[in-house]
This record gives C-alpha cells, sequence and structure tokens, in this order.
C-alpha cells in the first residue's frame, strides 16, 4: 500500500493481491487457492476484463471457452519479474486465436526472458489445447467430480461406439449436449490422477479419438 498510493492506484492493489494469494477459488465457497482452482481460460478472462475496463477499452471477444484441468500453469515472478509485465503477458496469450499467435508469444517470452520454466510451457500447452478445442467447436473441458466433462458433444452413434469402447465407464448426456469420461488416471487401480502435461496429453487424445471428423467406428 506504501508503493500504490497515488489517484487510481486501486487497481495496482487489486492486482498485487491477486498475485499474491492466487485468484481463489471462483466456482465454490473458498476464497483461497491458485489459478488451478478456476481454470485457466476464466483466470485470464477476469484478468483481461479488468485490465480492459481499466483502460477504458472496448475489445472484441472470443467465444467462450473454458478449460478446468488440473494443471499447475502460471507466469512465475522470477521469469517475468513485474505484475505489468506478466498480465500483459497473460493477455496477449489469451487473445492468440490460432497456434501461430501462440508461438509468436512464445517466441517473444523466449526472447525476452529466456528458456521457460515447466508452469510456463504448461500454459502454452494449454493455451494451444484450448485453440484446438474451440476449433473443433467445444467450449467447456473440465474436471467434474470423477469424470472430464467435454461440451457441446453431439455425437452420431458410431462416435458414441466408439467412445464407450475407447473410454469403459464414459456417460454420454444427450440433453446436456455433454459426454463425460471417467477421470483419467496412471493405473486402473491405485493409480494416481493424471495432472499437468500428463492430462493435457489425455484430453488432446480425446479430441482426436472422438472428435475429429476422421474418428468414425
Amino acid at each position: 500500500m506504501a508503493a500504490h498510493n497515488e489517484l487510481g492506484a486501486g487497481m495496482q492493489l487489486a492486482l498485487k493481491d491477486l498475485e499474491i494469494r492466487g485468484a481463489g477459488n471462483l466456482l465454490g465457497g473458498e476464497q483461497s487457492g491458485h489459478i488451478a482452482g478456476v481454470g485457466f481460460d476464466l483466470y485470464i478472462r477476469l484478468v483481461g476484463e479488468a485490465v480492459a475496463n481499466f483502460r477504458g477499452e472496448a475489445e472484441d471477444k472470443a467465444a467462450e471457452m473454458k478449460i478446468e484441468l488440473p494443471v499447475n500453469a502460471h507466469l512465475p515472478h522470477d521469469y517475468v519479474p513485474g505484475e505489468r509485465l506478466r498480465l500483459e503477458a497473460y493477455r496477449k496469450l489469451a487473445s492468440a486465436q490460432s497456434l501461430e499467435g501462440i508461438e509468436e508469444v512464445l517466441e517473444e517470452l523466449v526472447d525476452r526472458y529466456g528458456e521457460p520454466p515447466l508452469a510456463v510451457s504448461n500454459l502454452i500447452a494449454v493455451a494451444r489445447f484450448r485453440v484446438a478445442a474451440r476449433d473443433l467447436g467445444l467450449s467447456d473441458v473440465g474436471v467434474q467430480g470423477n469424470f472430464v466433462k467435454f461440451a457441446p458433444a453431439d455425437l452420431p452413434e458410431s462416435k458414441v461406439m466408439r467412445l464407450k469402447r475407447l473410454y469403459p465407464g464414459s456417460l454420454v448426456k444427450p440433453a446436456l449436449s455433454q459426454i463425460l469420461l471417467p477421470k483419467p488416471k496412471t493405473a486402473r487401480i491405485g493409480g494416481r490422477d493424471l495432472v499437468d502435461s500428463e492430462i493435457l496429453s489425455w484430453a488432446q487424445q480425446v479430441l482426436t479419438a472422438i472428435f475429429t471428423d476422421g474418428a468414425e467406428g
């Protein structure tokens, strides 16, 4: 507070508090946590909207895309110093609507700050997955209890059969336009839940196996 006492410093105080304490669990009753609690896209959207409102900018909004998977994805303080620089990098990554745009952001990060640590690599991987999922018409991918939800998902019978064969225990909910796949683990018995790059790789495989045009039979 001593460093931000000028007129209009409330935004900087809020951003510093966000950086120190995390985004919190906005989807539940808890008010503590970090980006994994709300999902990469929701977190970035909230930050982007706050910054845009603060600047008085009217930005065209892309189609909403929620990804709520257990991935440790962020820009560490010791990689990108200063909250303004981190927020700018988050904004650029969130606004990238293609794989090419994401690669441009990554190249800029490497050029300015060096090779990215694991958390940043995860952040880039989430952004790539977001683009792939959106291109296939999805708008919601995330953990729901003991399942991972993909929506909207109006699958033809051939793909429903493929889904149940490749992912035993999956549920199809036509009324909600969604499918629920059992949360992936390292082993069916006694295995741990997949996290970070593991679950992103699994989710990408689901996109390829179930949602692409060639995924039939």
